[in-house]
């Protein structure tokens, strides 16, 4: 486990404690950065932050403990409200098109992209930020910069990799993981025949359903659009993609059409399927109940197998910070995410999720929960490897959109379940996605 630090830490709360005990004053140290902008808070500023729900405990109780310390520094407090990974999107939408609501949002991919101008310009933050950490993960990056301004901050990529059972894969045959999608398909058409199916989504799932389609959608050379964002979909790489995922869909655990972002990790620690792809939560999930240790130490991760491209390819789930222009206390929302940017906050919170959260700057990747456990290292370059949603093209209004109707997702689940044939899944895919791109 990698939670040792945040629980000797007592996470910034003994903190806060000792300074209501002993007078000790809690330091100010993301204002004490020589790189770093310093922000005031306004007089009697309260913040209200819109996060999704956490898979990690202890990312959450490590989040939470560095923003008890900020107000502890500041006096600004912060309500964080929770909402499932799939509302929200919608939620953060609506707040930005009518102007109140949440001061600030962890959102998802380039969600910001459909709704920048309702947003607070953080370009002198993200830039400071940047350079004083080693720079942005590029891919990171995009996803919270509209030109050559900063319309949100980089958070992290949540990594996505294969979660399977040893002694199961074993049982199929295979003494080693197979690297490749044709040795792959081998590999889940065994396990199913031996009654331990695999099982990935293709439902409207906001991080397994996307990281599932677009890696298909990849590894055989397909893509959205071109470097120019001009709608590419209707290819014979898409249609071999599409053929691959039918194929593979053919070994999965039944339901899979209708699977959302929890329904994988159920499954899998139901002992219902034996190979999936997700978080390093999965693991965590089964470690941490001791009536799953069993499981818990037969489970081994590997990176999504290479495609016919013959380089790795994936899309990782990532999420920004933002800040609505409808709050009344800007400079406050600049100075809690300075705080949180701050070496020993963002090396507290990266160390809590325990390689769940994938850190967005450069300076973080020696965190030392990376070498703590085998387990945690296909996720451990989640950031630097991850190509965004809008691939090969620019990311924008057009990109988000597309993925926020899960254009892609819904291509392939009409393909695999029958109702369209591969060339139709595809038609209608590009009409869909030329309503965004506008072609």
């Amino acid at each position: 486990m990698t939670f040792n630090r945040r629980q000797i830490m007592t996470g910034a709360a003994g903190l806060i404690g000792t300074a209501a005990l002993g007078g000790i004053t809690m330091p100010r140290r993301a204002f004490a950065q020589n790189a770093i902008p310093t922000y005031t808070p306004e007089a009697g500023a309260t913040l209200r932050l819109l996060r999704w729900v956490p898979f990690v405990k202890a990312e959450e109780e490590a989040w939470n403990a560095n923003t008890r310390a900020f107000t502890e520094a500041t006096g600004v407090e912060v309500r964080i409200d929770q909402e499932s990974w799939e509302d929200v999107r919608p939620k953060a939408a609506v707040a930005a098109n009518i102007g109140s609501g949440p001061d600030l949002v962890m959102g998802w991919f380039d969600d910001v992209h459909q709704y920048p101008d309702k947003l607070v310009d953080v370009t002198e933050l993200g830039t400071a930020l940047g350079e004083a950490h080693g720079g942005w993960y590029p891919g990171l990056e995009g996803y919270a910069r509209r030109d050559d301004s900063f319309i949100a901050l980089p958070l992290c990529a949540i990594g996505n990799a294969i979660c399977y059972r040893a002694s199961q894969v074993e049982a199929a045959g295979f003494s080693e993981f197979p690297n490749d999608t044709a040795g792959f398909l081998e590999l889940c058409t065994a396990l199913q025949a031996n009654g331990t199916p695999a099982g990935f989504p293709h439902g409207k799932a906001v991080g397994d359903g996307n990281n599932y389609a677009h890696w298909l959608l990849w590894s055989h050379g397909g893509r959205m659009v071109d470097e120019s964002g001009a709608v590419a979909i209707n290819s014979p790489e898409t249609l071999a993609a599409i053929e691959y995922a039918r194929a593979l869909y053919a070994t999965f655990i039944p339901g899979t059409e209708s699977w959302l972002d929890i329904n994988n990790n159920r499954a899998f620690l139901a002992g219902q399927c034996s190979l999936v792809a997700n978080g390093v939560s999965l693991y965590y999930a089964a470690r941490n109940d001791p009536a799953m240790q069993e499981i818990a130490d037969d489970i081994r991760t590997t990176t999504l197998p290479v495609g016919p491209v013959g380089e790795s390819v994936e899309l990782h789930q990532t999420s920004t910070l933002a800040i609505f222009n409808h709050t009344p206390y800007p400079e406050a929302a600049k100075a809690y995410l300075a705080f949180m940017y701050e070496a020993d906050n963002m090396n507290a919170w990266i160390e809590g999720a325990s390689a769940y959260c994938c850190q967005p700057l450069r300076a973080y990747e020696s965190n030392p929960v990376w070498t703590s456990s085998p387990i945690h290292e296909p996720y451990s370059k989640a950031s630097a490897s991850l190509r965004p949603n809008g691939w090969p093209g620019p990311l924008g209004y057009a990109s988000a959109a597309v993925m926020a109707d899960y254009v892609l997702v819904d291509m392939f689940a009409e393909a695999v379940t029958g109702q369209r044939t591969p060339e139709d899944a595809i038609a209608n895919a590009e009409r869909r996605i030329n309503r965004y791109y506008r072609v």
